[in-house]
């Protein structure tokens, strides 16, 4: 007997062989068994769900000789010839390929004449959308006034395309995609079955390429049998799909850390001996950053590996959310670069390049209990403290800001407040009430951590709110480009090309100052 690939062989055959689609398995369920028949049923959704199938059990359902029901009996000469394919009141056809209103009317010619084998006729339409607009109006009339003995499926992947008009004369069920844990439930289910020896990561990396569709996992599932010399293990399933490893992409993110460009280009030197898919290790970036996210403001949310738990701890929550829309972009961007690998690398390069404050030393994010109040071991005598601070005092808060080493959103915040006071154990920033959202208790906290770390002595800060005009580091830094621009403008006005040019076309100047 000849070989029946896993994709056909474990086609469901009863609503209970159907994974997930809870939700439309319950509806026709319940229909049939109440005998309340519609005449024209839409299956819509992605490719592998089970539109086509479910439509072929539903035709089961409706001949089968028991009655019409919800479970056929899968024994009776019309169950059986319907698995078979040899069922002749079962009329299948692919609209992709008979598309012409010729092919529509020849198919309807026959739905007057009663069954010949069953109890219904049923016309069993794949791909709908592909139909013509004339094919559609041909349909039309027998879809609003269908016989007593004639029942319309139709199924397909893009319901968008379908007129309004079909719409409205169907009974319409949308097929979710499959989860990865219920495909990879049902793969160990067919490898137990089959007597395939298995790894369950390498079952959840098949369910997880599948991309919600059955269909493509047990067609890759075959593929992994077969390389495997019938065992599916992690490393065949990741040279079958291209991907890699956890621990593979682990280094980029050390690098990241540490800020060190050679030894992240180094990294993905290595990984390109490999010819991987750079969007899917784009992709793993991202599902990575996600975890360490999630570790960081909810540690207990999830359980995590303990090497991202580990490495979490070397990225501020501000870098994390960063590299994740770095990241985010760069996979929608890396299909129009010349290569993969160059995009990727780009992208890889602006996580180094847009990082707030890059010469800032790394710092493991510190719980929210450490009481600030308790001085390092290593304290200066309290006099030099005290000169220290009133040195500083007299100093511009603007020239003061960059030695905290600040990043992300701290910096956001601390470069929008003024320096109000400072004293021995005290400092006073003041914030106005326009940037009032900016302030939570997270962020003032690493502000006063971060005076702790400069002056090497508990400092408490307090941040008011103040409706007062107020002179911060940001608002200096955009009048001093405002001034550029208008010394650059006078400078470019007074060129005497430029004057040719103006008078010559009525030409205006637009000029404008790089960040």
């Amino acid at each position: 007997m000849s070989y029946q690939v896993l994709a056909r062989k474990w086609r469901p055959r009863r609503f209970q062989d159907m994974v997930g689609q809870e939700h439309v398995l319950r509806m026709l369920a319940n229909a049939l068994d109440q005998k309340r028949l519609h005449h024209a049923y839409l299956f819509t959704g992605t490719r592998g769900v089970g539109k086509t199938t479910l439509g072929r059990i539903l035709a089961k359902c409706f001949n089968c000789e028991t009655d019409v029901t919800s479970t056929p009996c899968g024994i009776c000469h019309s169950c059986k010839a319907i698995d078979a394919g040899q069922f002749l009141d079962l009329y299948e056809v692919d609209a992709a390929s008979r598309t012409k209103v010729e092919d529509t009317r020849e198919l309807l010619d026959n739905v007057l004449y009663a069954p010949s084998q069953g109890r219904y006729k049923v016309y069993l339409i794949d791909e709908a959308h592909m139909l013509s607009n004339h094919s559609f109006n041909a349909l039309l009339k027998t879809l609003e006034e269908p016989p007593e003995h004639v029942k319309f499926v139709l199924a397909t992947t893009d319901p968008k395309r379908l007129p309004a008009t079909i719409l409205s004369r169907c009974l319409q069920f949308h097929l979710k995609k499959i989860t990865p844990g219920q495909i990879t439930q049902h793969l160990q289910h067919i490898c137990s079955e089959e007597t395939v020896t298995n790894e369950i990561p390498a079952l959840e990396q098949l369910a997880k390429s599948a991309d919600g569709s059955m269909r493509d996992a047990l067609s890759l599932l075959d593929q992994a049998i077969a390389y495997g010399q019938g065992s599916v293990n992690k490393k065949d399933v990741d040279t079958i799909l291209g991907s890699m490893a956890q621990d593979d992409i682990l280094p980029l993110l050390q690098a990241l850390a540490i800020q060190d460009g050679n030894h992240l280009f180094n990294t993905i030197a290595l990984l390109a001996e490999r010819a991987p898919d750079f969007q899917q290790i784009l992709e793993e970036l991202i599902s990575m950053f996600h975890q360490i996210a999630i570790n960081q403001i909810v540690p207990n949310a999830v359980n995590i590996d303990s090497s991202i738990a580990i490495i979490a701890n070397q990225f501020t929550p501000e870098d994390v959310q960063l590299y994740y829309q770095i990241a985010l972009l760069g996979k929608r961007d890396l299909p129009l670069t010349p290569s993969p690998q160059q995009g990727f690398e780009m992208t890889m390069l602006r996580m180094l390049a847009f990082k707030p404050n890059v010469t800032a030393t790394r710092t493991p994010i510190m719980s929210a209990e450490r009481p600030l109040s308790k001085p390092e071991k290593s304290l200066p005598p309290k006099e030099k403290i005290v000169d220290v601070l009133t040195a500083t005092h007299t100093t511009e808060w603007r020239d003061l800001l960059p030695k905290l080493e600040l990043s992300g959103m701290a910096y956001a915040l601390a470069a929008n407040c003024t320096l109000e006071t400072i004293t021995e154990n005290k400092v006073v920033l003041a914030l106005s009430a326009n940037h009032q959202p900016m302030l939570n208790q997270k962020l003032q906290e690493r502000i006063s951590e971060a005076f702790v770390r400069h002056f090497k002595h508990a400092l408490q800060v307090e941040i008011i709110i103040t409706t007062a005009e107020l002179s911060t580091p940001v608002k200096q830094q955009q009048h001093e480009k405002k001034q550029q621009l208008e010394v650059a403008t006078h400078s470019i006005m007074q060129d005497p090309r430029v004057k040719q040019l103006i008078d010559m076309y009525d030409a205006t100047v637009e000029v404008s100052l790089l960040a």
